[in-house]
């Protein structure tokens, strides 16, 4: 299953959310998730994306994927992931809409790895926005936060995955802090 994309219908960036993949929606690891079998989604983020679908929000992945470059797993493999993820939020209920990803290495020189924009741009283009003013971006690390701040996004943090070590190293300047996706979506939906 292909996530959806080009939803451009009625979209607006107040009611986009870009979420990071691993330790947003499922469990991290230092040794990189190179597998289906090594993919252990949140139960409780996949139903609180297909919470927010439900309430109107449009929701996006932006994923840094560095295993590719690598070696660690193939783009095929990664596919399969993602194809999962999707079928997973779909049986809940939800849309994902566009899942960007880069798969690149720290010292490529690429201009999608988060911090920098390239996928937040992306998926912009995708969604045929005119910006991301005001979407919400929402990751367990520093990158993540970054890159949305530097397209006008809300950062939002949350303490799963690298979360916690994240907090716990401060200066998170505008950043609202959940402790899990399910929490933040509370927020969206309660105001």
């Amino acid at each position: 299953m292909q996530p959806l994309s080009g939803q451009s219908h009625d979209l607006t960036p107040s009611k986009v959310i870009i979420l990071d993949r691993d330790g947003v929606l499922n469990e991290d690891s230092d040794d990189y998730i190179k597998s289906l079998d090594e993919w252990r989604p949140y139960a409780q983020a996949i139903e609180a994306i297909a919470r927010l679908t439900r309430h109107g929000w449009t929701i996006a992945i932006a994923t840094n994927q560095s295993g590719v470059a690598r070696g660690y797993y193939d783009e095929t493999t990664l596919q399969m992931i993602h194809d999962d993820l999707c079928e997973r939020v779909s049986a809940a209920g939800g849309t994902i809409a566009h899942i960007a990803y880069c798969p690149h290495g720290p010292d490529d020189g690429c201009e999608c790895r988060k911090p920098k924009t390239g996928l937040l741009d992306q998926i912009q283009h995708s969604l045929k926005l005119d910006s991301l003013q005001n979407a919400w971006m929402v990751g367990d690390s520093r990158r993540d936060l970054e890159a949305g701040i530097a397209k006008g996004c809300h950062p939002v943090l949350v303490r799963t995955g690298k979360g916690r070590r994240t907090e716990a190293r401060g200066s998170l300047g505008q950043a609202r802090i959940f402790d899990d996706l399910a929490a933040f979506a509370d927020y969206l939906i309660e105001n």
